[in-house]
């Protein structure tokens, strides 16, 4: 690991100016991606400016019955809270889902949504990698590419955002509140929060050096049934090959409200709007919710190792939606 000075912030101000002061600095949180990254030269900050201890850590509720979340809360806080697994149990599920309990314990929210991607080309100095080193090229294009994005990529990057939580945040319109250096505040929808890769693949999000998310909010509880499902290689500690966060209610037999987030397919949390829109005023049947399916992977494109994920997709959305309404799927 390279020498770098270290800081503690005693305030948001405080700590939102020396970042933008130092254009190599990071902040650090939890630690559970950035300490991994630096100790490999991959992130390689001249001064980390500790933000673990500002007063973040609050999870309550909103005027309108949302919630507002610190950005120092801890995952395992946020997935044991009563008011998430009974308000918005897709949240609990993904984070349950998304990594062993001591990880869980330690790992903050902004910290989750922000992490970086587990590329193995990513994280090997020695092979290409455009998101690491601009220009260098992206060894997965023809290489082991098997964990790797079907949709929104580039010819300049196909990596996948790893985080299952971002996944189920987008499903549910959350959006995180951040504070730029000069004191000002915004609020932006999460699903604008990632940028795709296009020729830039190193520039991930829309925040600026030196902004910082505070807080992320949730909208009042969608109506309907929320279910997350997760497909990977082991049952615990993997990364997702396909994910589906599902919000949907049903009445009368016809689909009132959908919304669907998919992960381990893109770059970043993949909202499918068009299988939604597949979904709305149909019938709860099977195959309203295959064209739905198809409507979701209509743009997407393997690599040779990953083509497999376009069908995997397509089943777990189905038969997600099967579960939710009661309906019997097929293999």
């Amino acid at each position: 690991m390279l020498p770098f000075s270290y800081e503690r912030a005693s305030d948001v101000q405080q700590a939102v100016s020396l970042m933008a002061a130092q254009p190599q600095a990071r902040f650090i949180a939890g630690g559970t991606n950035l300490i991994d990254l630096m100790k490999l030269g991959i992130e390689r900050p001249s001064h980390l400016i500790d933000i673990s201890r500002l007063p973040l850590a609050a999870i309550e509720d909103s005027t309108d019955g949302g919630l507002r979340i610190g950005a120092q809360v801890r995952n395992s806080d946020l997935a044991a809270d009563s008011r998430v697994r009974e308000r918005y149990p897709l949240l609990s599920q993904a984070l349950l889902a998304g990594a062993s309990g001591q990880i869980r314990n330690k790992a903050s929210a902004a910290g989750n949504l922000l992490q970086r991607t587990r590329c193995p080309y990513f994280y090997d100095p020695g092979m290409a990698c455009n998101k690491r080193v601009p220009g260098s090229g992206c060894s997965a294009q023809q290489g082991h590419n098997r964990m790797h994005a079907i949709l929104g990529t580039s010819e300049a990057c196909i990596a996948v955002h790893p985080s299952d939580m971002a996944v189920a945040m987008v499903a549910l319109e959350a959006r995180v509140e951040t504070v730029l250096p000069d004191g000002k505040r915004r609020s932006l929808a999460l699903d604008q929060l990632y940028r795709l890769p296009g020729t830039t693949p190193e520039v991930e999000t829309q925040l600026a050096h030196g902004e910082m998310i505070e807080a992320i909010t949730l909208p009042p509880p969608p109506p309907g049934r929320q279910l997350y499902r997760k497909v990977r290689d082991r049952s615990s500690y993997a990364f997702a090959l396909v994910a589906v966060a599902l919000v949907i209610e049903v009445g009368a037999g016809q689909v009132r409200t959908a919304r669907i987030a998919l992960g381990g397919v893109a770059p970043k949390p993949w909202r499918a709007t068009a299988a939604e829109q597949a979904l709305l005023g149909q019938p709860s049947d099977m195959r309203v919710y295959q064209r739905a399916a198809d409507a979701a992977l209509a743009g997407a494109r393997g690599q040779g190792g990953n083509d497999f994920k376009i069908p995997l997709a397509k089943r777990t959305l189905r038969q997600l939606l099967a579960c939710a309404t009661q309906e019997r799927a097929s293999a």
